[in-house]
């Protein structure tokens, strides 16, 4: 079985507004209702599993009237890494072969994009998806330049991040014992910390995060155009 795990437990409201980002309408549905549904569409992906925030119960279940390949949902911790730890917990019973940790707020995932990663999980543990960096990198401090960084072997990591499930469930409890006092900003960096063996395959610009104004116009451009 192949589940795809949504975190959308956070509290972000950069964009303006009442509501967290991941309620904001894009074109007519909430941003987090059209992330569901590309995944939910994968002719891979068997079930959804989506972790909210307590508070947002009433707009999560108004949000996804009618999706399928819906679980239950779960309610996630006071981090994203809590969060993706409690929603392994929370799929334990179903014993998965293979999970898809995805952000809420990424709706442009690409279905070849999903194959590639549920394909590299055949090879390898943990498969991450990114891009390369194009721009030239400066080091700055205090709004000066300090140095110029090779660009060479960087990429800018995106979601799904793929995993065999019972070693990120195994390399997520190993971390809170192990680092407690560590921030590991995703789940590729549990798996590296483990010492799991990640691999990169290539996403899409499309595959943005939407975090800002011009973000959302940018997705909202994509649907309308």
């Amino acid at each position: 079985m192949n589940i795809a795990m949504i975190v959308a437990a956070g509290r972000g409201y950069r964009l303006g507004g009442p509501l967290p980002k991941q309620y904001l309408p894009l074109a007519g549905q909430p941003i987090l209702r059209r992330t569901i549904s590309a995944l939910a569409a994968h002719r891979e992906i068997d079930a959804v599993q989506v972790l909210i925030h307590p508070d947002d119960a009433a707009l999560y279940e108004e949000a996804v009237k009618g999706l399928e390949k819906l679980r239950p949902v779960l309610f996630g911790g006071a981090t994203r890494q809590d969060s993706a730890r409690l929603g392994l917990e929370g799929i334990a019973g179903l014993q998965p072969g293979k999970v898809l940790i995805h952000d809420a707020v990424r709706p442009f995932i690409a279905p070849e994009t999903i194959s590639a990663v549920l394909a590299a999980l055949e090879r390898v543990p943990a498969v991450i998806v990114g891009v390369p960096l194009a721009d030239t990198l400066k080091r700055v401090q205090d709004g000066v330049v300090t140095a110029t960084v090779d660009r060479a072997g960087l990429w800018r990591a995106q979601t799904p991040q793929g995993f065999r499930y019972a070693e990120i469930l195994a390399a997520h409890r190993h971390a809170v014992v192990s680092a407690p006092e560590t921030e590991f900003t995703d789940d590729a960096m549990i798996a590296e910390h483990a010492g799991m063996r990640v691999e990169m395959v290539a996403g899409t610009e499309d595959n943005f995060k939407i975090t800002t104004a011009s973000d959302l116009a940018r997705a909202e451009f994509m649907l309308r155009g």
